[in-house]
């Protein structure tokens, strides 16, 4: 692809997006959906945060692979990503594992999915491309880490988060020299190194990598000749490239995008219930760590067309009210008390209850008299009147799933079982 003066690398860019994972550590919340379409902060999902990133960017042609109970992902693309049009050279496509290459082969590992594509990739025409996971809420301007791709003349340009050494040892992490030329890559090591002049401090893996597509189309179509390789690029690509090439990381703190609001570059991994549940509340703190209420910077997403929010009654003891909390689209408040929580679109609350620290996803019913502290409530789950979850360590861990955190995970399998019981 030629480039014109003055053109942003961006458009000469396409974002490869990869959104296969189950994300077992969510447990049953992903027994449904893949984890790059679990709900986020109100009416997002967590694959909303990448896409949007690479939209807000000026990159206009991506591609997501997706692999496991894909549909609801699917579904949300069409729904929430249909805007863009071909005659703009805009192009977004999803590429489910359909054994295109081998009748037995689905998605072998990370690289295999893009290796499995590179027809479609060519079809693109583009000089670089971004690979992405699915599955992190940040805010990052993609075209900064293009350009200093382009600058330092890598072969690959890794995202790199600052970590505290101590916490390192969870991670991917980046020994580099100086110029911040990746010397060595360890996966979890006890010992991690640090920054050059930043002994605290570790630079660790965001799954973010930026190539010349002609470098990684050749990459990739050695590793599929491999089969000792696992395909993968944490475990084979990147390390071959390091050892034989240039590989440069990418400080996430130089091309994370900020409102002025938060105090520190902000990327969060959702990929416990424990997570999942801190970084949803985190949205209800009086200045939040994340500024979703930043028009700048858009969460571009399916926009359901919804009523407002509503709250009725007003009795001592049958008030409906919610303090800080965020309350979606369609959501009644009905004679009940809501704090510190955090609810998705389409949920009603009856009277008498109290949602205190609950993030509950889309069309949650709440019935009269329910005490609810410390959960996250799946999709569609109607909690049966009088229910009391959050008080009882030992009944909760009973009939539903209690994290290590304390945070309860309530589905309708395992209403059903209470149910039954009761």
């Amino acid at each position: 692809m030629k480039a014109r003066p003055n053109q942003r690398l961006s458009s000469q860019a396409m974002a490869f997006v990869l959104a296969g994972g189950r994300g077992s550590r969510l447990k049953e919340l992903t027994d449904r959906r893949a984890k790059p379409a679990v709900y986020f902060g109100g009416k997002t999902r967590i694959i909303d945060f990448a896409l949007s990133n690479a939209l807000n960017s000026g990159i206009r042609k991506m591609a997501i692979a997706t692999q496991y109970k894909a549909h609801s992902l699917i579904r949300h693309m069409q729904r929430g990503w249909g805007f863009f049009r071909a005659e703009r050279n805009e192009y977004l496509d999803i590429l489910p594992a359909s054994q295109r290459v081998d009748e037995t082969k689905w998605y072998l590992g990370t690289a295999d999915a893009v290796a499995q594509n590179i027809d479609i990739v060519d079809s693109y025409n583009v000089k670089y491309v971004i690979i992405l996971a699915g599955d992190h809420i940040y805010k990052m301007d993609y075209e900064i880490m293009l350009a200093q791709h382009v600058e330092t003349g890598a072969d690959v340009t890794i995202g790199c988060l600052t970590v505290p050494k101590a916490e390192a040892s969870a991670f991917g992490v980046m020994a580099v020299d100086a110029q911040m030329r990746i010397t060595s890559f360890l996966e979890k090591p006890k010992d991690p190194p640090s920054i050059p002049g930043d002994p605290a401090n570790s630079l660790a893996s965001m799954g973010i990598y930026v190539f010349d597509w002609a470098f990684l189309r050749d990459l990739l179509l050695r590793d599929m000749a491999d089969e000792s390789s696992s395909h993968d690029f944490g475990n084979d690509l990147i390390p071959a490239i390091v050892k034989g090439g240039k590989a440069v990381a990418h400080r996430f703190a130089d091309s994370c995008v900020t409102s002025g609001l938060e105090d520190e570059p902000y990327w969060r991994d959702v990929g416990t219930i424990d997570a999942f549940w801190q970084a949803n509340i985190d949205l209800t703190d009086f200045v939040p760590k994340l500024d979703l209420y930043d028009n700048s910077w858009p969460i571009w997403t399916y926009a359901e067309i919804v009523p407002p929010a509503k709250f009725i009654h007003d009795e001592d003891g049958r008030r409906g009210s919610a303090v800080s909390s965020l309350v979606s689209g369609d959501c009644i408040v009905s004679g009940s008390e809501v704090r510190n929580s955090l609810l998705f679109t389409g949920c009603r609350t009856h009277s008498f209850s109290t949602l205190d620290h609950v993030v509950a996803l889309p069309q949650v019913v709440v019935n009269r008299k329910a005490e609810l502290t410390k959960c996250v409530i799946d999709r569609g789950v109607v909690i049966p009147e009088g229910l009391v979850v959050g008080q009882d360590p030992e009944e909760d861990a009973k009939w539903f799933r209690r994290s290590e955190g304390g945070v309860v995970l309530i589905t309708r399998d395992m209403l059903d079982a209470w149910e039954r019981a009761h």
